[in-house]
């Protein structure tokens, strides 16, 4: 970003009918405050999204503190860069049904649960050991995962993790960058090998909102991350609820749609510099 970026969104927001204050950089050349009055946050976000279209843009109340108490995320395609019921397909040369099934899911054309059984049925027979082998060359944190839960964790955030897809990938995964706590579907399987179900009840959208509101933390101090159609009830329902690269009604349901950056746009959003990430 330049300050000639800062500029035309200043321009953008007196525009709009609103009035502009005095741009300030977090971190010079990457992000940067603009104090706004007189516009919704629905209009000043429309705004100055089309005016910096490579860039992404948070509009939040300045009446909330920015650094939130809570921290709660999807896993697949948020934390970690793939689908990992799609990855496991792949090893039983199922992946592009799989995928297309996972597609639709998280646009929100089908059923989530309904879509989660009939892409685990098709896992059926495949070993256990799979799932460790899958984990090991398929998963990678999403750039900024380290940064983003330790970041908070180090003031006292809670954090938690909670995923519609499995515990073999959320378990390691949310240890690894040290979740409080960790919730996801659970494979069945007998004798080494997976039954093609899923243990019940499925974690699904009303899981996410559930873990969100009794965390115990007030909303408007509460951040949620997610980048698909069952992330959306916990995403409208959080203080600050960005999608991450999200699909076109996720996005429409967020605060913010990270479009551009990873996943240390959420630290720049509650005013952290990179001075003081972890």
């Amino acid at each position: 970003m330049s300050p000639g970026d800062l500029a035309a969104a200043s321009d953008a927001v007196r525009v709009a009918g609103g009035e502009p204050g005095a741009a300030a950089w977090i971190d010079p050349g990457d992000a940067a405050d603009l104090p706004l009055a007189g516009l919704t946050a629905a209009a000043a976000r429309a705004a100055l999204e089309a005016a910096l279209p490579h860039a992404d843009v948070v509009v939040q109340p300045a009446s909330v503190p920015r650094r939130r108490a809570l921290l709660i995320a999807d896993m697949d395609s948020t934390l970690i860069q793939c689908e990992c019921i799609d990855e496991l397909a792949d090893y039983a040369g199922l992946k592009p049904q799989v995928a297309a099934i996972t597609e639709a899911a998280m646009r929100g054309e089908l059923d989530f649960t309904a879509a989660l059984d009939a892409r685990v049925a098709l896992l059926a027979g495949m070993e256990v050991a799979v799932l460790d082998r899958c984990r090991a060359e398929r998963v990678r944190l999403m750039p900024g995962a380290r940064e983003l839960v330790a970041t908070m964790a180090a003031w006292g955030a809670r954090t938690i993790l909670v995923s519609g897809g499995f515990t073999a990938f959320a378990g390691p995964v949310g240890r690894m960058l040290g979740f409080d706590r960790i919730v996801a579907n659970t494979l069945l399987s007998e004798d080494g090998r997976l039954t093609g179900t899923v243990a019940r009840p499925v974690v699904d959208a009303s899981t996410k909102f559930a873990e969100l509101t009794a965390a115990g933390v007030p909303l408007d101090r509460c951040l949620a991350v997610g980048d698909g159609a069952n992330d959306v009830p916990m995403l409208a329902a959080a203080g600050l609820g960005i999608a991450f690269h999200g699909k076109p009604a996720t996005a429409a349901a967020a605060d913010a749609n990270v479009r551009h950056g990873d996943l240390t746009a959420l630290l720049w959003a509650q005013g952290v510099p990179r001075r003081d990430w972890r």
